[in-house]
């Protein structure tokens, strides 16, 4: 059974600028029995910027190594200490080490708590000039090209906006894939270099985007494109007849009026209203 106050903490790091880290990550640097961090190197200057001097031991957690850490650390949580999760920059498991560790922890019923700040995902999303209020985070664009095209073709219907990262040396056909399927017109933004000296956000349709990016592009990119148009349908009617079919084969009648409406891009009220006068 666990010993009282052992626990893992995930830390959110600054993304370039040790400035925005907070004092409770400072804190939690000096303090932490274990500090498991995807670069150690990265992790100590980081807390030498600080003014944070690790007390406890510094273990590195990165990809390769990270599930042959796991027993060790979820021990020291049993054990009573305090195992701080930092990755290189944002939020452990948001596409960083992080995950396989919160579940091995979440299994045993150890706690689990988080010290929230940066977070490239929703930093490039509100640069972006993008719908900001549903979004969904995709992670690494797929290398290879064929993955490439069903991972856009996903998106095609997606209404939602999607943010993924990508490395320098791929944008640029990742963002020739995106608009071949997606289309050259959608919009999009290439967020580069979030918070630090050259940062850069591009915003335009995705062939322009694409035809910028064939010059070069560098440093960390987080990528944001605009949700698919909902589709326009003209007669209300006919989408209250297919609310119909929906509630005559078992859906309740709102939630039936909510999915078309959300499908088509029309009022869920207008359309409940409709289907109820029939």
């Amino acid at each position: 059974m666990a010993e009282q106050n052992g626990r893992l903490v995930l830390a959110a790091t600054p993304l370039g600028d040790s400035r925005d880290a907070s004092p409770r990550l400072a804190e939690a640097l000096a303090s932490a029995d274990v500090i498991a961090a995807e670069d150690t190197r990265r992790t100590r200057a980081l807390a030498a910027a600080l003014g944070a001097a690790p007390t406890g031991r510094v273990v590195s957690f990165y990809d390769a190594v990270e599930t042959s850490r796991i027993g060790g650390l979820v021990a020291a949580v049993e054990q009573g200490q305090t195992v701080l999760l930092v990755t290189d920059a944002g939020m452990p498991s948001v596409s960083d080490p992080g995950f396989r560790l919160v579940a091995a922890c979440v299994a045993k019923e150890l706690p689990v708590t988080c010290l929230p700040g940066p977070s490239a995902v929703t930093t490039a999303l509100a640069l972006s000039g993008l719908p900001c209020e549903r979004f969904c985070f995709e992670g690494f664009a797929p290398r290879k090209d064929g993955e490439r095209r069903r991972f856009f073709a996903g998106l095609a219907d997606e209404p939602r906006t999607a943010v993924f990262f990508e490395s320098p040396h791929r944008i640029a056909a990742t963002l020739a894939t995106a608009a071949e399927v997606l289309g050259a017109d959608r919009r999009a933004a290439v967020c580069r270099e979030l918070t630090k000296t050259y940062e850069e956000i591009r915003r335009g349709g995705l062939g322009e985007l694409a035809a910028w990016a064939q010059d070069g592009v560098r440093g960390e990119i987080t990528v944001v494109v605009a949700g698919a148009e909902p589709r326009g349908v003209t007669d209300i009617g006919d989408l209250a007849e297919e609310v119909r079919r929906l509630a005559d084969d078992g859906m309740r009648l709102k939630d039936a009026a909510a999915k078309v409406a959300a499908e088509h891009g029309v009022s869920k009220k207008a359309l409940y209203d409709a289907a109820v006068s029939i």
